[in-house]
């Protein structure tokens, strides 16, 4: 494991040892995890952005979408238990 060093505030340092406080664990061990997390949001967010960009592209290329109204309504019924037919795409350009 590769270490590296962290020059925090004071006062942030006093905020994670009192959250830790009573918990079991470390002041070092949460803040490994508050990074971690960190770092996989940014992860999910880009993974995110880019799978919208790509539908997008596709949308455009294809001139198809569905209609927002359907899919909820899809959505919402299928949540319920219900059986219903998947929404289709359908030719948005003019």
């Amino acid at each position: 494991m590769a270490a590296t060093s962290l020059k925090l505030p004071d006062s942030l340092k006093q905020q994670i040892t009192e959250l830790v406080e009573g918990t079991g664990q470390s002041a070092h061990a949460f803040m490994v995890e508050a990074i971690e997390q960190a770092a996989n949001r940014v992860t999910l967010r880009r993974r995110f952005g880019a799978e919208a960009l790509e539908a997008e592209s596709e949308t455009l290329q294809s001139g198809r979408a569905y209609d927002p109204e359907e899919v909820f309504g899809y959505l919402a019924a299928k949540a319920r238990g219900k059986r219903v037919a998947r929404p289709r795409a359908k030719a948005w350009r003019p």
